[in-house]
This record gives structure tokens, C-alpha cells and sequence, in this order.
């Protein structure tokens, strides 16, 4: 297990739902570490996760895995509608699209992989369900973003990424809420998608990569995808 910083807020609840089958990562999108750590744990902010994992790597626990921290906000994956209760949060402190968006740190996407791989120990978290904050809310957030590795998390058997494409004949939107995105909005999902697993252009328009890229996700994920 790696070194852990107690740093407790007091914004949680009880647990609605069970099993904890969702790991949901965030970047903080403040100017620093002090100041994302300050709103965490600050009653009035109503907002917290369960980790907050700086940028030189340090571990920040904020609220144990056993309570419902308040990260997720208005959100959806498959049939999740409450993923406060379902998941796991870990906050990346990144200053995010509004300051100076950049690189994760190695350091920092070291200390996210091994706070992953320990979670995904104790939790039955499918692949799939390892997602970002843009991915269960597509409509509000862009976040952790189209700088953050998932490719390399998913090298160490963090979530999934497809590395190669596949064949369809089904619609991007189609392949997008057999996987779990809350479609409603099209262009959103589209740009969620895009964020998370074609960074080379995020335009919230399907194409024939995406598509493609989509179905080789499916496939992945053992869904039907022709």
C-alpha cells in the first residue's frame, strides 16, 4: 500500500448503494495543491474525494473508502445514476483548462497508478468502469483531459484503452451507451470519448476513427460491437 497523508474533511455520508464498483478520477483544476486540498475540506464547499494525489506525488487521504465522498455531482455510467455511493474519487491536482493545464507529472501518474492498483484490489472494479470525471458527466466536465495518460494506466491494467481498431457497422452512439456513456447530449458524449481515447482531435463529431476506436473499446470490454 503506498504512504498515505491523513488530511480528513468532513464533507460525507453514508453509502446508498453497494458494491463500490467505480473508480473515478478527476483533476482539481485549482491553482495548487494547498488550495484544492482548502475547498476539499471546507464545510461550506459541500465537495470532497476520497484522494487527492499532489504533483510531486504525495497521497492525500481526505475520506476513508467506507464512506460516500462528494465528487461525482450530477453524473451517469450504465445504470449508475448515484456514483457517489458506487465509486471511488481521487482528485489529481492539475491547475486544469482555467490556468495553466499541463502535463501529470511522472511522479504524480506513479502514485495514481499504485493508489489504482490498490483500490482495484479491495474493490470489484471492472476495467470499465475505471473512467474519468468527463466520462460520467459529459455535458459538465472536461476533466482529468485529453494531458492525463490513460493509456499508460491502462498499460499497468488500470481501465482500458484501445490500441488498435476495429471493424463496425454501429453508430458511435450506439457503441458509446452499450459502454456506459450517458448519450443524451451527442455532441458531449462524443467529446467525452474523444478526450479519454482519441486526443488528436476532440470535435464532439463522430468520424470513422472514433467508430472504430469505439468498437475496439467494446471488444476490450467483451460487448458486442459489429
Amino acid at each position: 500500500m503506498p504512504d498515505i497523508v491523513e488530511r480528513p474533511s468532513p464533507n460525507f455520508g453514508p453509502r446508498r448503494e453497494s458494491p463500490i464498483d467505480m473508480l473515478v478520477l478527476h483533476y482539481t483544476g485549482m491553482r495548487d495543491a494547498a488550495s484544492a486540498l482548502a475547498r476539499l475540506c471546507d464545510p461550506a464547499s459541500q465537495v470532497s474525494a476520497h484522494y487527492v494525489v499532489d504533483e510531486d506525488g504525495t497521497i492525500y487521504r481526505l475520506v476513508e473508502e467506507t464512506q460516500r465522498a462528494w465528487h461525482a455531482g450530477v453524473s451517469q455510467w450504465r445504470d449508475i445514476r448515484d456514483v457517489n455511493s458506487r465509486s471511488i474519487g481521487i482528485e489529481i491536482v492539475n491547475p486544469g483548462h482555467d490556468f495553466a493545464y499541463h502535463p501529470f507529472p511522472a511522479a504524480q501518474m506513479a502514485a495514481v497508478a499504485d493508489l489504482a492498483h490498490d483500490i482495484l484490489g479491495r474493490h470489484p472494479i471492472p476495467p470499465r468502469n475505471v473512467v474519468g470525471h468527463s466520462d460520467i458527466a459529459p455535458a459538465r466536465k472536461i476533466d482529468p483531459g485529453e494531458k492525463f495518460d490513460w493509456r499508460g494506466l491502462a498499460a499497468q491494467k488500470i481501465g482500458l484503452f484501445p490500441l488498435a481498431r476495429e471493424t463496425t457497422s454501429r453508430s458511435l452512439l450506439d457503441l458509446l451507451a452499450a459502454y456506459g456513456y450517458d448519450v443524451r447530449d451527442a455532441a458531449a458524449a462524443i467529446g467525452a470519448f474523444q478526450r479519454h481515447f482519441r486526443t488528436s482531435r476532440i470535435n464532439g463529431v463522430e468520424d470513422a476513427e472514433c467508430r472504430e476506436l469505439a468498437a475496439a473499446l467494446s471488444k476490450l470490454a467483451g460487448l458486442n460491437y459489429e
